[in-house]
């Protein structure tokens, strides 16, 4: 089995080691042992970074993802999770477009005053019912 210090794994994987040592107490990753004081992991770990990294790029919570990783060396991957997540994604995606598309009028409006423009006024009143519903991001 190849072995990792600590400082290979930050090197290799980006993941500062404040992170790792956090993600450790959360169970996401685990030390093989020790090499003086300093941790040392499996050289799989930089595949479960992978995963962890992937999850939290599709807003995946840690708890999320842990229970996705298991405790094994295979992951358990929830399909219909991922199906729902990408769900998720596609209406973000969708409103974030209609988001550009409105700024877009917007910055070509022939209206000399912008809150006359009635693509402009449509784009304001969604923006406060998205800030109702969802707070302050409105995405």
């Amino acid at each position: 089995m190849q072995e990792m210090e600590i400082g290979q794994v930050v090197r290799q994987s980006g993941v500062a080691a404040s992170t790792l040592r956090y993600y450790e107490t959360r169970g996401l990753i685990r030390p093989i042992g020790r090499n003086g004081l300093r941790r040392v992991y499996a050289a799989s770990v930089m595949q479960r970074l992978s995963l962890i990294a992937l999850g939290r790029a599709a807003g995946f919570s840690l708890e999320e993802i842990g229970a996705m990783l298991g405790d094994g060396n295979a992951p358990a991957i929830d399909r219909p999770q991922l199906l729902h997540r990408a769900d998720q994604l596609e209406r973000r995606i969708a409103r974030l477009q209609a988001l550009r598309d409105g700024l877009r009028h917007a910055a070509r409006c022939r209206h000399a005053d912008h809150l006359q423009c009635p693509t402009f006024q449509r784009l304001m009143r969604t923006a406060l019912r998205r800030q109702r519903r969802h707070g302050d991001t409105g995405l």
